[in-house]
C-alpha cells in the first residue's frame, strides 16, 4: 500500500543509510592507515640498536593513578630474546630498577617485531626531562640509554 503523503523522512531515509555506510568505509580506511609522529634517533646499546617511536604527540594521560606516554620500541639489531626485562620512563633521572619491578607500568611487552610500552611520565614535561630505557639481560647486566624529549612536547 503506497503512502499518500511522501514526507521528507520517507523520501530520503534510504540515502541517509547509504551515508552511514560511506562514513564507516572512510573510518575503516583511516584505521588501516594510521599516521604516527617521527621516531626518535636510533641508538646503540651493546649489540642492540634501539629506536623508540611515540604513538602520538599528546600530553601524558593518567592510567592507574600514574601518568604515562605510549611508545613503540623497535630493535633494529640484536636479538630481543636476550633481554630478560626492559623498562621505559620519562624524567630528569631514570626510575630505579627496584622501583620499576614493583610497578606494572613502564614494562616493554609485545613481540620481537615491535614492543609496546606505557612509559611512566610526569604530568608536565620540562627541559630537564629525558626518555630513559633500562634493559636487563639474562646474565644480570643492566644497561641504560636516554634520548632528549622532542621539542614539540616542550611547547
Amino acid at each position: 500500500m503506497a503512502r499518500r503523503n511522501a514526507t521528507f523522512w520517507h523520501r530520503y531515509k534510504f540515502l541517509l543509510s547509504g551515508l552511514v555506510l560511506l562514513f564507516s568505509a572512510v573510518f575503516f580506511y583511516q584505521s588501516l592507515h594510521p599516521s604516527f609522529p617521527p621516531s626518535l634517533a636510533s641508538q646503540q646499546l651493546n649489540e642492540f640498536e634501539v629506536t623508540p617511536m611515540p604513538l602520538d604527540l599528546a600530553a601524558p594521560y593518567q592510567h592507574d593513578g600514574a601518568f604515562i606516554k605510549d611508545f613503540m620500541v623497535l630493535y633494529n639489531a640484536g636479538n630481543p630474546d636476550d633481554i630478560r626485562q626492559a623498562f621505559m620512563s620519562i624524567g630528569p633521572q631514570p626510575i630505579p630498577f627496584a622501583q620499576h619491578q614493583q610497578l606494572d607500568l613502564g614494562i616493554l611487552h609485545g613481540s620481537r617485531y615491535g614492543l609496546h610500552v606505557h612509559a611512566l611520565a610526569p604530568e608536565q614535561f620540562s627541559a630537564a626531562d629525558r626518555i630513559w630505557l633500562t634493559i636487563e639481560r639474562w646474565q644480570g647486566e643492566r644497561h641504560t640509554i636516554s634520548w632528549p624529549l622532542p621539542q614539540a612536547w616542550l611547547e
